[in-house]
């Protein structure tokens, strides 16, 4: 899909540097449906999915899971009735790192 769902995650330390604005603006470009949300002080990426029924939802949310396993690195997942919401941001240092565009693009090749 993108050069970014090619990529692993690499290990994130305390003081990793959090991607600056542009290139927040540069990798958004590769993960359009993605929204850039502050939380808390805090920028994170989130998108809603929509499904036809709980089952699919929590099918989806199982693969996100396993995904996130496999890079070590854990989103936010939010699993509703017909809905998941997955968020993505480095808890290590309080934003964004290029690791949440890498798993927002492996996220999206779920579907």
């Amino acid at each position: 899909m993108t050069d970014l769902s090619a990529k692993k995650c690499e290990a994130c330390r305390v003081d990793a540097p959090r991607v600056t604005e542009a290139q927040i603006d540069e990798l958004q470009q590769q993960v359009p449906e993605w929204n850039l949300v502050e939380v808390e002080g805090v920028k994170r990426l989130t998108r809603t999915y929509g499904f036809k029924d709980f089952a699919q939802a929590l099918e989806f949310s199982n693969k996100v899971g396993t995904i996130a396993e496999e890079e070590n690195h854990h989103p936010a997942i939010l699993t509703e009735w017909g809905k998941v919401t997955v968020t993505w941001w480095t808890h290590k240092i309080k934003g964004l790192h290029m690791n949440d565009f890498v798993m927002a693009a492996k996220t999206d090749e779920l579907l």
